[in-house]
């Protein structure tokens, strides 16, 4: 498959672009500045609300990894406006949200976003709401749209188990009682979505062991 990252830069965005690598995919890495890019891999230097359908014509899979965090939260909503706009002219291309775990529901119920809870940090609030409102354009859009939320602790130095259980809207557990993920095994998850789309429209979650 011919496979764009934006934001390849980032800790996700590198290991997406390896492992994309080392399945055998042909890579099209997007990033802001080409000198802090060393992995030998064709490189778009774009900003992504500069982005436009010609730059990512003939791609299958393009995979949004960019981190805007909490210096900039609202590029989450304003990236996910302009990429819209953009890929409704790719109607065939499929686009990959690395999103965030503070969109996920509490429990099966539904009733609240763990965003929404008195306990979530508020250092963090601007940024999972913005990515709870990208997500809901999203959900109102007509791309082929997938959105990947990791699990609460986002581990970027764990292990690589080689091994997940995934969910959909809502938080989940591994074997220990934890939410927890490690960056290389939501990697591998997000691959193996690449490979055999089970989520196209739809939002879902993984969790793995430490």
């Amino acid at each position: 498959m011919k496979i764009a990252v934006i934001g390849a830069n980032g800790k996700a965005g590198r290991l997406i672009v390896q492992e994309a690598l080392d399945r055998g995919h042909e890579v099209l890495a997007i990033v802001r500045d080409r000198n802090r890019f060393d992995l030998k891999v064709n490189v778009l230097e774009k900003n992504v609300l500069s982005l436009r359908s010609d730059d990512l014509e003939d791609l299958d899979v393009l995979v949004n990894a960019m981190g805007a965090g909490t210096q900039d939260p609202i590029l989450y909503q304003d990236a996910t406006r302009h990429m819209i706009e953009v890929l409704l002219d790719l109607p065939k291309l499929r686009y990959l949200v690395v999103g965030g775990a503070g969109s996920l529901f509490t429990d099966s119920t539904m009733a609240y976003s763990l965003y929404e809870t008195a306990t979530f940090p508020k250092v963090v609030y601007p940024t999972a709401m913005n990515m709870a409102k990208a997500l809901e354009l999203l959900r109102e859009s007509q791309i082929l749209w997938t959105f990947f939320s990791p699990a609460i602790q986002f581990d970027f130095k764990g292990r690589r188990s080689g091994k997940y259980q995934l969910g959909s809207e809502w938080v989940i557990l591994n074997q220990a009682g934890e939410s927890y993920i490690s960056y290389s095994d939501y990697v591998i998850a997000l691959l193996d979505e690449v490979e055999h789309p089970q989520f196209i429209c739809k939002r879902f979650t993984a969790v793995s062991e430490r």
